[in-house]
């Protein structure tokens, strides 16, 4: 016989696995079909599923309405889907004259409620193909599942191999069915649409025609878009029936993970107009990532780490919210819970709102969610009460130590939204201290101290110690799209090579091949500046080399002709080039080096787009604080004209087009209108992913995005983009005895004595350090004696104690969350080390070297070097190194001459002209002749008022030309005597043609 390789033979093959896992074959004809096409419903399976499960209430309903009980009950069911929606009636049913009916019954937790039991059993998985759905056409869908009459989820199902692909599937889902169909109507009938092939699967919760938006549904291959080739020659798309959609399966998502996601819809001003609707339904790698991890709890119980690597606009929001029901709601197998309270770690606003709608409406119980959004009083109420889930700020556990210091501690699950802002310092040690439930005792019993003989001092730093490492009464669950090697290190599983690596991962390269996320390094652009500066004092003041160099290149990127022309480059590209995007609502972003170049950005956007009349576009700025310039204080609520928490708001509006930021929105900020950004501050590693990863997000219409980047090399991006773009691993773990070695280093500089780091030690211990008067005057009395013995010091010697004391500070605090090892010598110099470094004075590097007035900018010119798009390479992951140990002796910073350092800049920034076709004058002449411009002001002004025009553009087409013959031009630009000569002649040719 043939082999069946139709549509028909793909639909047969699934129908049979669906019916091997617990469906049953179900053809709707005769009455069945056509009740079917009036009500959308299975009529005969539903009232058969409601005389099985609930008879008693069945015949109080008969009783009431009489021997039309059915139609009555039936449109009731109709009325309530409609008006409550599919969502809330599948999980608190149907209320009917004091009746309420179940529509369906989800898996109990456990075997001990026999009832519930055997009423989750009584539900009826049917199976349907080649559905006919109205009597309006000869439609038909090719596969329909129904739970209880309900039909809950429509497939359309295509074969490559008679050239029919998901693609097709999608388009047929999007423009032959009509929403507005009793069957298609939002969240009344079907959960989840699926297009499925061979080899892909897509899905949508609403059929919108041209609006209707489908997400992939696939597992991921080798990193990429896709599905792995499976091992027993099955469909790649196997694991949609075999798994996703078995019985037991489908009801877990209907319960515990679809929720209605409530959005306000906006007009351009601002004004709440209307509420938009999302059915969400979750994504195979967040369905994936949350159940494997409570698989994994249920079995290994508390005290296990889990880092979730999901890529950036991967979701993770709706992932927390999951995560965080499902472990408050976790049992061990005494029916005891696992956590007695869930922690979700996050600074995001909106995770608080979204979390609770989305638990209450798994849940239907108020209260079980408190976000802490007054003061560490109301956390540790919340802790001591054993709130289920919890919602708090890392900084307010440094506050809460001692308000719960007779808490019987209990096991907590600290889920962690963006891991690698939230794993060191002070706050992150509060965090494990003030849940550990590790007392002295488990030091001895776990044989971490070999010493018997034990001071108070002693037994309270090794109880501090055994709090701050890994606990066994905590697990943590940490969320980020970039792990730092720290992170792999203290939230990773560790694999059989002994190397810790991510629990689940969501890769940047599938995102973006999937389309979930747009690829932000597609379309780069890169500008170089070109500048010069000359002293203008006679003298040659001695200067560091490091800090003039530094503060130069300030001077330049600050000086107002700098800002100017960047502004004018920037408005005029986003008026030319961005603004009709996304149906005329794209949106920019500048990001600037510092809170000083962020406020005089906004004065001269604002100026410039005064100058030109431009009264279609608005900008605000966001900085932190207060910056004083040139005598004034300005702020981000004043220069905007409206408060710091509106900013969000008023940039999603129409009003707003470009955001001008230092610092703030780089991280954490999703616009979905965000399309462009100007890049003015250097940007590399964790920090240059985050801040461009603010325009990956997707939105109706939008296509693409743009970077235009005046500080960053194209290859300096790519470096910073290619661990994140599949897998990050570790090549090693960090090895705790480089410890030792920078111990070593630090004690040959003689700061301290071992009975200052022991008294040091004793004030903390004690908590003294922090409470008492008496205790603060001993410890500054102690410290400034290592202070004066610093100031003894050579300069190069600071610097380096200073390094490689903070490297030493740094690393063991680190460490301390990683490895539980005890050594009493090393903790008390990390405690007197942590205080002392706060008392040093500033260091030379830190000194102000102002030059502003010892300097003119010369010449200055913004050229496009780059454009085009960033390629990241296949490799299949990336080897991150841990932490090192290298000696801290830096180089000098040797003093040098201000025209020493003028002319390296000079060379540097001035002179990188590399094009080799040699051109002379006449080109650069012949180039002002070809100028509308140059030749518009020479024909209508006198030649006196000609040069003056000429003379401010001249130097912009000697560079322009400058790498055709840099000897030729360099000399223009460096000998004021020869510039002169050549401008004159000229500017005498050009106005004598021009004119004849």
């Amino acid at each position: 016989m043939a082999m069946d390789i139709s549509e028909k033979g793909f639909e047969s093959n699934i129908e049979a696995e669906l019916i091997a896992n617990g469906y049953k074959k179900r053809v709707l004809e005769g009455d069945a079909s056509a009740a079917f096409k009036q009500h959308a419903i299975d009529v005969e399976e539903l009232f058969a599923f409601l005389e099985d499960t609930q008879e008693k209430r069945m015949r109080t309903l008969e009783k009431s309405y009489g021997p039309s009980y059915k139609e009555e009950v039936l449109k009731r069911i109709k009325d309530q889907l409609h008006k409550q929606g599919l969502v809330e009636c599948l999980r608190k049913g149907i209320k009917d004259r004091g009746v309420t009916l179940q529509l369906a019954y989800n898996k109990p937790p456990t075997d001990m409620n026999k009832t519930l039991n055997e009423q989750y059993q009584l539900n009826r998985f049917n199976v349907s193909r080649q559905v006919y759905y109205s009597d309006k056409h000869n439609n038909s869908l090719d596969m329909v599942l129904f739970l209880n009459g309900l039909p809950l989820v429509v497939m359309e199902l295509k074969n490559p191999l008679t050239n029919q692909t998901v693609e097709h599937a999608m388009k047929q889902l999007k423009n032959d069915r009509d929403p507005r169909e009793q069957l298609y109507k939002f969240n009344e009938r079907v959960v989840v649409y699926f297009a499925v092939d061979p080899d892909e699967v897509f899905m949508t919760t609403k059929l919108d025609k041209g609006k209707t938006y489908f997400l992939p549904f696939n597992k991921g291959n080798q990193g990429g878009k896709g599905n792995p080739l499976p091992q027993d020659s099955n469909y790649r798309t196997h694991y949609l029936w075999d798994e996703i959609l078995a019985p037991d399966s489908l009801l877990d998502i209907l319960y515990r993970f679809i929720f209605v996601k409530k959005d306000e819809i906006k007009d351009s001003n601002g004004e709440t107009i209307g509420e938009r609707q999302m059915l969400i339904f979750p994504r195979f790698h967040q369905l994936d990532a949350v159940r494997k991890i409570e698989t994994d709890v249920s079995h290994h119980l508390v005290g296990r780490n889990y880092l979730i690597q999901h890529s950036a606009g991967s979701g993770k929001t709706n992932s927390i919210s999951w995560l965080a029901h499902r472990l408050a709601k976790l049992h061990n197998e005494n029916n005891e819970s696992i956590f007695s309270s869930v922690i979700v770690i996050t600074d995001r606003r909106v995770l608080d709102k979204q979390l609770q709608d989305a638990v209450y409406q798994l849940e239907h119980k108020a209260g079980m969610v408190e976000p802490i959004d007054k003061n560490s009083d109301q956390l540790a109420r919340a802790i001591n009460n054993e709130t289920r889930i919890i919602i708090t700020t890392l900084q307010k556990f440094p506050f809460v130590l001692e308000k719960v210091a007779g808490l019987e501690r209990k096991k907590y699950a600290v889920i962690i939204d963006e891991a690698h802002s939230s794993q060191g310092g002070k706050a992150s040690t509060a965090l494990t201290n003030v849940l550990s439930d590790k007392t002295l005792e488990a030091a001895y019993e776990e044989d971490r101290i070999a010493e018997d003989n034990l001071d108070d001092v002693d037994e309270k730093i090794v109880e501090a110690i055994m709090k701050s490492g890994k606990q066994d009464n905590v697990s943590f669950f940490a969320f980020t799209a970039t792990p730092k090697p720290k992170t792999l290190e203290k939230f990773g599983t560790v694999g059989p090579d002994g190397k810790p690596a991510a629990f689940h991962q969501y890769t940047m390269r599938q995102a973006i091949e999937e389309g979930f996320i747009l690829d932000v390094l597609e379309n780069y652009t890169t500008y170089k500046t070109f500048w010069k500066i000359a002293k203008t004092v006679d003298d040659d003041p001695e200067v560091s080399q490091k800090q003039a160099t530094k503060k130069l290149a300030q001077y330049v990127s600050l000086h107002p002709h700098s800002i100017a022309q960047k502004a004018e480059i920037i408005i005029e590209h986003y008026r030319n080039f961005v603004q009709r995007k996304i149906g005329g609502r794209a949106k920019a972003m500048v990001v600037t080096a510092s809170r000083l170049h962020a406020v005089r950005y906004k004065i001269a956007f604002d100026r410039y787009i005064n100058e030109m009349g431009y009264n279609d576009l608005k900008t605000v700025v966001a900085f932190s604080g207060t910056v004083q310039d040139g005598g004034l204080n300005y702020t981000e609520p004043d220069m905007n004209q409206f408060s710091e928490r509106e900013l969000p708001e008023k940039f999603n509006s129409d009003e707003y087009k470009v955001l001008l930021v230092a610092e703030k929105y780089q991280t954490g900020f999703d616009e979905p209108l965000l399309h462009t950004m100007y890049v003015d501050k250097p940007l590399s590693g964790i920090k240059a992913v985050q801040t461009l990863s603010r325009l990956n997000r997707t939105c109706p219409g939008k296509e693409d995005t743009f970077v235009l980047d005046f500080v960053n090399e194209p290859e300096e991006i790519q470096a910073s983009f290619q661990p994140y773009y599949e897998s990050t691993n570790l090549s090693e773990v960090t090895d705790p005895n480089i410890l030792y070695d920078m111990q070593a280093e630090i004690e040959p500089y003689q700061l301290f004595t071992t009975e200052e780091v022991q008294r040091v030690n004793e004030l903390e211990v004690t908590g003294g350090a922090n409470k008492s008067t008496k205790a603060q005057i001993e410890l500054n009395a102690i410290l400034d004696k290592g202070v004066d013995r610093f100031k003894n010091l050579s300069n190069e010697e600071q610097d380096e104690f200073k390094q490689v004391a903070t490297k030493f500070a740094r690393t063991y605090g680190f460490i301390l969350q990683v490895i539980t090892f005890i050594d009493l010598d090393l903790h008390k110099l990390y405690i007197y080390l942590t205080y002392l470094l706060r008392k040093l004075p500033r260091g030379r590097d830190d000194k102000d070297v102002y030059l502003a007035d010892d300097v003119t900018l010369e010449y200055y010119r913004n050229q496009k070097v780059f454009e085009g798009g960033i390629e990241l390479q296949k490799t299949g992951g990336y080897d991150l190194s841990p932490q090192k140990h290298r000696s801290g002796v830096s180089g000098d910073d040797e003093k040098v001459r201000l025209s020493s350092v003028l002319e390296k800049l000079n060379e540097r920034f001035g002179t990188q002209f590399t094009e080799t076709d040699f051109l002379s004058r006449e080109q650069v002449k012949e180039d002002m002749l070809n100028s509308e411009d140059i030749r518009e002001k020479a024909k209508n002004n006198t030649k006196e008022n000609f040069k003056f025009a000429f003379e401010k553009t001249f130097i912009n087409f000697v560079i322009d030309r400058m790498s055709s013959n840099e000897e030729f031009f360099l000399k223009i630009l460096e000998n004021d005597e020869f510039k002169t000569v050549i401008m004159e002649d000229m500017m005498n040719e050009v106005y004598g043609e021009v004119n004849n």
